[in-house]
């Protein structure tokens, strides 16, 4: 379809004709009513001066009629009032607007001109929508008032998109038979009668059922909110991966040449005299199987682990927004968000998908990660943008575009959905934006010790190389076998050295990270923990000290008004104990019956006004949704002040200004125009704060009058001790304040600089009057104190953050167990005055910092840091976000937690628990303890192998190793994969919260591991030595075979048997120590928890029988001989006694054992500087060789592996283009936006607004990344 033929002429002319002949001017704006016009019938105002209350009010509202009386009010700036229009546009003959905006001057083709490298999203077949994507793109390709008037504005885009600016989507809907054009959709806002507008009638489509195919023509023209999955990498290219290493490489290639060499000498040449066929050529082929194997073992677990976190990307990436639909607030999905969805914006959300804004109060954005401009960028409304343009006042400062990834700083609203997923804005450059997956601080330093392990592990090697290669090229003039059996002996000396540096790199300590974290955050999400950050995972096990909330983390968020305090004289309460000197106490409905209507009406606004809960649903009941505190107030208000529905109670109050929840002043507050026309200020928060500002009172809250009388000194005292007698029983205290001006902004008060229409809330919440108190119950959560308790016995300091006051706080404390008799409760005020010395002195014994900001937060957090702590906090509000960013790990909450304050944090509580924090303690000592556990198994048997194969190969007569490559293949496979798999999955066991967290600067490989690996490597050493060097006598095989001309051959045979049950001996000692490994105490029970985890038993299950049929069928390939009974046996005894001998080293104390490394280390590095140093110069050349190997063989290998790929991706490209743009999203946006980035300043998302270059550098100072510990060996430096 030709785009341009969706293009409606330009709307700069006004049609006086048009204004004459009909009821409504042409470019009047519809109004949101039925045809009732009866006077006792309410309406929302929806003009700038006259706003309503955040998305509630923004719902579909079906019994809502028009007021007469309302419309017949004067408002200069209303749009809605006839006389309003007739005023700006009668007697006129203009038949163009003043430009004021930037491209007021261009038509509607011109705003809606397609990019060249977009234009695929304008092309659209059999579309019910009057908009393609590409044209709802425009008015953010960049910001553009051309294209949003094109589109004709809020209402065009209403019409187009076949949606309710109030109602939202209807929840029924699948195909839409009804097709809108661009001129029928545009021409809506200009001459559509007033009454004609659709209203979903609620009634008709709440079905209560899950409907099939729900919006289909919607994803079908503009998608999901999903963006397209990382294209994945193929297992092939994983295997590639795996086989791309340079020791596999070299292996292969000798195997082949061995292979080569084999067949020639079995094939080229005859067997002498008494030999049989020549088998050599079977040593290439099973080094290849093996190579094989190991390369599909490796591919397979990172497939896995790709799977994994690919997963945990998709729940990472989840989340629940508000929405409208069939005139109701429902909770759903972000990934379900769809065009043409009317979304609600509350102060801390994350932005999910472009949109127009329909409606709100003070709309503050951060763009920053969306568009780099730092400043906070004021949203205004898409009806009042739009009646600028049609009265020609429209300015370039007018902004209603909200932008996917942006964040909101303060306000509430709604706004309309226009582009989701692939064609938002956030979209198209998280597109181009897709991140590899994180390497954690633990697998960098494990990767580093591995180079190291594996560098020693090489020098070994090569060593051993050298020393076999001196002594054939000495033993060649003596040599009579034939060129390729000498060629054979010195492939087999090179095999062999490749194979030991093969077992000596431990490749598997970063994998056996990877495993740990992948099984662990997999469990920790079963246990409502999403971990966000895999670092957190790891870090978390070391965490020192935790800096909780209070509301929902230690307690149920389940708040109930349970007393409270009318005037400063009439208490109630319900099911709470009161002292016998309280006889005057009422009950809930004695108290509020007395109250007379005006007050009762007072006491309803401040509930029911002040306050951005709405009505929802939520497991298919009616329930209030919002902040617990104010749905608490509002179940009130419902059951003994006769509210009715939320929305109905706002309908016909005129909002003017609204004063968002502010964490510093802790209160809100709401300014409201009364039906004389003067205006009442609402407020309401901290009950001790808003004492402090009240200075009248309502004596009598009985009498029809309102008029205040002074607070007396007596009645503040007592106003006092009822909040702290509401504060010792836990009880969260609010109080209430109004106060009445004539007019609004008050004369004398300052304005704010960009609206001189709005007060500051300093200048006029003063002399308020005080109207009552409530207390509000919120009960511990079940199990929290035992939480507490673990947690305190692990190490763990948890101390308590809260906004409460200091008795509420308290008394908090003292039940969850965390305030003790010697702990220091502070309020914030006073904890930010202290100097660094004096909060140096209070932190070890402050457990609880009551009344606190979010800024308290982040200088305790950061205070804590700078004395060496592990600091974990929890947060749930915007403000949070520096702290939770800031703190080595950030809980953020997954119910109360804004979007701000998750993507600040490491790990999202799913269920806002504490108990979950303890998990989380747990899993990450699991993995700390996984990765050491299979550390203490590698080097063990890196030790055993290398020095087994050196000393073997190097004392044989024929220099040959007791373990050929084949075998040592095998070994590597059991200790690379097969261990990490087993050891890297173990559980954790509340005993693992019984020891105190690992310091950060703490060695990787504690003395108690070094006892034990050197232990088990000097057993097992001892055992294959002395059966490889003793046993043929202590075996009798020095007496089995006769002289005579079988002796030679009967003697090799008995040498091949000898040398398999060294072997398996070997292979024996490793599983059996794998058991041990299982502990890295020095407690005995190895196989506690044993029978919970399933692959440790699977996966030894498959050893054990890899290692009976190696032994029992390949006898060819492993150059081994099949045993009996009897060798079996003295095999598992002599492998056995590891368990044994583990019991023995563990009751050896570890400060003995730490003494005697100590001297061995000086003895050690007294006599390793030299042979060092000789090492390096004997090297030297050697490094050469490799350097010029890699530049001649290597490098040009890789170059045309790259080239095959890269012709291959083309080759596919070019096959998608041809059969058909837009089947891959992906690749479609990549190429749309090439030129959009180039444009676009993208910058990492952040969590609030950019701070100053000097506090920008202190927070660069105290966000340092974790450190790694130092790696801590016992070899020379």
């Amino acid at each position: 379809m030709d785009p341009t033929r969706l293009l409606a002429p330009p709307i700069h002319t006004i049609s006086n004709s048009h204004a004459a002949s009909s009821p409504e001017p042409e470019n009047a704006t519809p109004s949101y009513s039925t045809t009732d016009q009866s006077p006792l019938s309410l309406q929302v105002p929806t003009s700038p001066t006259s706003k309503s209350l955040g998305g509630d009010t923004l719902r579909s509202r079906a019994n809502s009629l028009n007021s007469t009386a309302e419309t017949s009010r004067s408002r200069a700036d209303s749009f809605h009032s006839n006389a309003e229009t007739a005023r700006s546009r009668g007697n006129s003959d203009l038949t163009t607007l003043r430009s004021r905006f930037e491209g007021d001057d261009l038509t509607t083709e011109e705003a809606l001109r397609p990019d060249k490298s977009a234009e695929q999203d304008f092309q659209v077949d059999n579309s019910p929508f009057a908009f393609s994507p590409g044209q709802l793109n425009k008015t953010l390709n960049p910001k553009s008032l051309a294209a949003y008037r094109a589109l004709g504005g809020i209402y065009g885009l209403e019409r187009g998109l076949q949606t309710d600016l109030l109602a939202g989507l209807s929840v029924d809907e699948t195909t839409i038979p009804e097709k809108i054009g661009f001129e029928e959709a545009t021409a809506t806002a200009r001459s559509k009668p007033i009454d004609a507008r659709p209203i979903i009638a609620q009634e008709a489509i709440v079905t209560g059922r899950e409907v099939e195919g729900q919006f289909h023509d919607r994803k079908r023209i503009f998608s999901d909110n999903r963006l397209p999955a990382k294209k994945a990498i193929s297992i092939w290219r994983l295997f590639w991966n795996a086989y791309n290493d340079r020791v596999l490489i070299i292996l292969t290639i000798a195997a082949v040449i061995s292979l080569a060499l084999g067949i020639y000498g079995a094939v080229g040449q005859t067997p002498e005299e008494g030999e049989g066929q020549s088998v050599d050529w079977v040593e290439g082929v099973a080094i290849e199987v093996a190579v094989v194997i190991v390369v599909l073992v490796t591919g397979l677990n990172d497939y896995r682990r790709e799977k994994q976190f690919s997963k945990l990307n998709a729940r990472k990436d989840d989340r629940q927004v508000k929405a409208v639909r069939s005139g109701k607030s429902v909770m759903i999905s972000v990934f379900d968000v769809m065009v043409g969805d009317i979304l609600h914006l509350e102060s801390g959300d994350s932005i999910p998908a472009d949109g127009i804004l329909v409606g709100g109060h003070g709309i503050r954005c951060d763009e920053s990660s969306a568009t780099g401009e730092s400043d906070a960028m004021k949203k205004t409304g898409g009806s009042e943008v739009w009646q600028r343009m049609v009265e020609g006042t429209a300015t370039s400062k007018l902004d209603p575009f909200i932008i996917s990834g942006s964040k909101v700083l303060e306000g509430v609203g709604t706004y309309l959905v226009t582009s989701v997923g692939v064609n938002s804005s956030f979209g198209k450059i998280m597109m181009g934006l897709q991140a590899e997956n994180e390497e954690t601080p633990l697998q960098a330093k494990l990767g580093k010790m591995a180079n190291w392990i594996g560098y020693l592990g090489t020098s070994a090697a090569g060593l051993l190389f050298f020393v076999l290669l001196f002594r054939f090229l000495g033993g060649l003039p003596n040599n009579t076998d034939s060129p390729a059996k000498r060629g054979s002996v010195f492939l087999d000396i090179l095999i062999v050295a490749i194979t030991i540096v093969v077992v000596a790199v431990p490749e598997g300590l970063p994998v056996a990270v990877t495993l740990a974290l992948s099984f662990a955050t997999k469990q920790m999400y079963k246990e409502n923990n999403l971990v966000r950050h895999l670092r957190a995972c790891e870090t978390m096990g070391n965490a020192t000290t935790i800096c909780s909330d209070k509301t929902g983390t230690l307690t149920q968020n389940r708040m109930t008004v349970v007393a409270g305090l009318l005037g400063t004289h009439t208490k109630f309460a319900r099911n709470i104990d009161m002292s016998d000197e309280e006889k005057t106490i009422l009950t809930f409905a004695a108290a509020f019956d007395r109250l007379s209507p005006n007050v009762r009406s007072l006491l309803l606004q401040s509930v029911a006004i002040n306050s951005t809960a709405f009505e929802g649903e939520e497991d298919g009941k009616a329930t209030y949704i919002g902040s617990k505190t104010e749905t608490a107030l509002l179940t009130m208000a419902k059951e003994f002040l006769g509210m009715g529905p939320v929305a109905e109670e706002r309908a016909g109050v005129e909002i003017v200004q609204l004063f968002p929840f502010d964490s510093d002043r802790k209160c809100m507050g709401v300014v409201i125009r009364l039906a004389d026309g003067s205006y009442r200020l609402l407020v309401k928060g901290a009950a001790e704060i808003m004492l402090d500002l009240a200075t009248d009172e309502l004596p009598d809250i009985t009498a029809q009058s309102l008029d205040s009388f002074e607070l007396t000194p007596s009645a503040r005292r007592r106003a006092f001790a009822n909040i702290d007698g509401f504060a010792t029983q836990s009880l969260r205290t609010i109080a209430m304040l109004f106060k009445d001006f004539q007019q609004w902004p008050p004369v004398g008060v300052q304005t704010l600089e960009d609206d001189k229409s709005m007060a500051r809330f300093e200048d006029v919440c003063q002399d308020m009057t005080f109207l009552g108190i409530v207390g509000i119950q919120d009960p511990l959560r079940e199990g929290v104190a035992y939480a507490v308790k673990r947690c305190q016995d692990a190490g763990i300091v948890v101390r308590m953050v809260t906004g409460d006051n200091l008795t509420t706080a308290s008394a908090i404390a003292k039940q969850c167990g965390i305030k003790t008799e010697k702990g220091l409760v502070m309020e914030g005020p006073k904890f930010r005055q202290l100097s660094d010395e004096e909060m140096d002195e209070a932190l070890p014994h402050l457990q609880v910092l009551a009344r606190s900001s979010p800024d308290d937060k982040r200088i305790l957090v950061k205070r804590l840091k700078y004395l060496g702590e592990t600091v974990a906090v929890t947060g749930d509000g915007t403000n949070d976000g520096p702290a939770l960013k800031l703190a080595d790990v950030g809980f953020s909450m997954g119910i109360a937690g804004t979007e701000v304050a998750k993507e600040a944090s490491a790990i999202i509580l799913m269920d806002d628990n504490f108990s979950s924090i303890v998990k989380a303690v747990m899993w990450g000592r699991s993995v700390n303890d996984a990765v050491s556990k299979f550390l203490q198994f590698q080097i063990t048997v890196n030790i055993t192998a290398v020095i087994l194969a050196f000393v073997s190969a190097v004392s044989s007569p024929d220099m040959h190793s007791v373990l050929s490559a084949v075998q040592l293949l095998w070994v590597n496979l059991i200790m690379d994969t097969f261990a990490a798999l087993a050891l890297a999955t173990d559980p954790p066991t509340e005993q693992i919260l019984d020891r105190k967290p690992t310091p950060k600067r703490a060695p990787l490989i504690t003395t108690n591991m070094w006892k034990m690996i050197i232990g088990q490597a000097v057993y097992q050493l001892l055992v294959t030595f002395v059966l490889y060097f003793a046993g043929y006598n202590i075996l009798g095989y020095d007496t089995r075979c006769a002289t005579g001309p079988d002796y030679v051959k009967c003697t090799a045979d008995l040498h091949t048997e000898l040398n398999t049950m060294v072997f398996n001996t070997f292979v024996w000692m490793q599983i059996f120590n794998e058991f041990n490994n299982r502990r890295l105490d020095n407690k005995l029970n190895i196989f506690e928890g044993i029978q919970r985890n399933y692959f440790f038993i699977a996966i030894n299950c498959i050893m054990v029988g890899g290692q009976v049929m190696i032994v029992f069928v390949g006898s060819t390939a492993f150059q081994i001989k099949r045993i009996d009974g009897p060798q079996w046996a003295v095999c598992i005894l002599c492998a056995l006694p590891c368990l044994l001998w583990a019991v023995v080293l563990r009751c050896i104390p570890d400060v003995y054992a730490e003494m005697l490394f100590d001297f061995i280390c000086r003895i050690w590095l007294a006599g390793a500087r030299p042979i060092m140093k000789v090492l390096a110069v004997v090297f030297r050349p050697v490094g050469k060789v490799f350097g010029a190997l890699s530049r001649t063989v290597f490098a040009p290998t890789k170059r045309f592996s790259k080239r095959t790929v890269a012709k291959i991706s083309r080759k596919k490209g070019a096959e998608e283009e041809a059969s058909g743009k837009g089947k891959n999203p992906a690749a479609d946006v990549e190429a749309a936006d090439a030129s959009e980035m180039k444009r676009i300043t993208w910058t990492s998302s952040t969590t609030t607004p950019q701070p100053p270059p000097q506090q920008q550098q202190q927070q660069t100072s105290a966000e340092f990344p974790l450190q790694p510990p130092p790696i801590t060996l016992t070899t020379a430096t």
